[in-house]
């Protein structure tokens, strides 16, 4: 009952943490030194990714309409155009920009956890992309973007997202949203496509990231187990269904400045924590 507890704790952090910018990473290193589950690091380090798969489900559902290729209502199979072409041509642009982050992470990501999973490394990258942010939102004020609508993302324009995305498929603490985020806004592309832009990615990516982790661990259960990851997921989702509307909300009438100082209001306490050995 108590790890169940706990995977409702790790839920709402996920949910909260991977879609605003400020590193899911950070915060579950954080969470995992003052509430550790009672389970194997494999199950754990499975867990950590598969309970993204909570936050994917809350993307698909409040976007369905925005993702989905296929209109059956009526009046579209009356006008003959249940097929939708403009959703095919931007799924086709959401895995061009997935290439970059799933090549590396295929091929390396066990390489990669080893070199900088561990808080110094995410300290640093909280930090760094936490002035990028202020940087950039300063660097763009009183600047029109370029672009305005999902429909003007073209395939160099994700590409260029991609390698954005790439950062955080090699430094965790980088922040998937965070490192996109970014990326779109360096490049004239406005907050709110440049969010949503980033919820589509994340289908692919952390589909692709929990399958990964599933094959690797099996499908051999415990029911303890079965039920944390369940019980994990189902929150994720909940609870990103509240942060994705919230942000949404927050950034047609705000800049990204604020995240970019808690990042290094956290980042300096993970560098403490590291240092005074709360971080292992």
């Amino acid at each position: 009952m108590l790890d169940i507890i706990k995977a409702i704790l790790f839920g709402i952090v996920e949910g909260i943490t991977e879609w605003l910018p400020v590193s899911s990473t950070g915060h579950m290193i954080l969470l995992n030194e003052f509430v550790k589950m009672d389970v194997s690091e494999d199950f754990w380090q499975m867990f950590l990714v598969v309970i993204q798969l909570g936050a994917i489900l809350a993307v698909v559902i409040l976007f369905w309409n925005q993702i989905f290729p296929f209109d059956f209502s009526k009046k579209a199979r009356e006008e003959h155009r249940v097929n939708r072409p403009e959703i095919w041509m931007l799924w086709v642009k959401i895995l061009v920009a997935c290439i970059p982050a799933a090549i590396v992470g295929v091929l390396f990501d066990d390489i990669l956890d080893a070199l900088f999973y561990n808080g110094t490394c995410v300290a640093i990258a909280l930090i760094v992309f936490g002035i990028a942010f202020i940087v950039v939102e300063n660097r763009n004020k009183g600047k029109e973007p370029k672009i305005t609508e999902l429909s003007q993302i073209d395939i160099k324009t994700a590409l260029m997202i991609g390698v954005f995305q790439l950062l955080a498929a090699i430094f965790p603490g980088t922040s998937r949203s965070g490192s996109t985020i970014v990326g779109g806004l360096l490049i004239g592309v406005s907050r709110t496509v440049a969010a949503e832009f980033t919820f589509f990615l994340a289908i692919p990516v952390m589909f692709g990231a929990s399958l990964l982790k599933l094959v690797k661990f099996g499908l051999s259960f415990t029911s303890a187990e079965a039920a944390i990851l369940l019980v994990g997921t189902v929150v994720a989702f909940i609870v990103s269904i509240v942060v994705i509307k919230f942000l949404l909300g927050y950034i047609r009438k705000h800049d990204f400045k604020v995240f970019g100082w808690y990042r290094i209001i956290l980042g300096i306490i993970v560098i403490i924590a590291t240092v005074t050995g709360v971080i292992g």
